[in-house]
């Protein structure tokens, strides 16, 4: 390419032009006119493109086609032209946007209404804190299911908001059953935590082999429709929370299914 013209490239591209179609109005700038052939020589660009550019340019108004030696020559138009073919483009574009604008309510009314389901990322400390926050931001009791690996739980949140998860589940009545990994720590963990609670907030445990089902995650069942997914390992602290009661309630028989399995040792409750 052997543009000299190169800031003025810049601001015609910036005016509404393509980058290729700006090569082809400095070139003819340069040039005073000229054949596609030789457009495509100095602009470096392939013949049948600068074939293409140059109709649509001429459609735009901004070059104008005569006949030389029977072929078609090109030369641009009054600069003015380039202005107006602008403001064309701007009219366009508010047209679209007031359009669009006039369709927003319908659009949002019909999103408002579709039934699918509302999900929500959480990421880091905070982020997880939230998400265990939505678990007791309730109105009425109601139980709590979980797949959970308590030990990573205790290890990484803050020791008085989790007493306040806990005080809060007592002062609302939220009951709860879980499935734990079967270790020391896990086994202990009602009798440790849910010392000042009331006997029927205590949770039902029961728990599953850590070797074979090693998850440091928490599943969590809760609300009219709610569902949250923690991953509990430091380095990728993340979740998220699905709202759907079909995903709520499909998740409660797999729950169900998990509680019953040959799998889980049957305990009662706090041991």
């Amino acid at each position: 390419m052997s543009i000299k013209h190169e800031n003025l490239l810049k601001k015609l591209q910036k005016s509404g032009l393509s980058d290729k179609e700006a090569f082809i109005y400095v070139a003819l700038l340069e040039l005073g006119g000229a054949y596609p052939s030789k457009i495509a020589e100095y602009t470096g660009l392939n013949r049948s493109t600068v074939y293409m550019l140059l109709t649509q340019m001429s459609v735009k108004g901004i070059v104008n086609e005569i006949e030389k030696k029977n072929k078609q020559f090109y030369q641009l138009e009054s600069p003015t032209k380039l202005v107006r073919y602008a403001k064309s483009k701007m009219s366009i574009i508010q047209d679209e946007i007031e359009n669009a604008q006039r369709i927003l309510p319908d659009l949002e009314g019909l999103l408002g209404t579709a039934d699918k389901p509302k999900i929500t990322y959480y990421e880091g400390i905070e982020g997880v804190l939230d998400i265990y926050a939505t678990h007791i931001n309730v109105s009425k009791a109601y139980e709590m299911l979980a797949w959970a690996n308590v030990r990573e739980v205790e290890d990484l949140l803050p020791k008085n908001f989790f007493q306040d998860y806990i005080k809060t589940k007592n002062h609302k009545g939220i009951t709860s059953r879980g499935i734990f990994p079967s270790n020391p720590i896990d086994k202990t963990f009602v009798e440790r935590a849910y010392s000042d609670v009331r006997e029927h907030v205590l949770p039902n445990v029961r728990f599953i082999d850590e070797t074979l089902f090693p998850y440091k995650s928490e599943i969590t069942i809760y609300g009219e429709k709610n569902v949250s997914i923690i991953n509990l390992g430091k380095e990728k602290l993340t979740g998220v929370i699905i709202e759907d009661e079909t995903i709520h309630g499909l998740m409660k028989m797999i729950f169900e299914l998990s509680w019953n399995s040959r799998a889980i040792e049957n305990n009662t409750k706090g041991e």
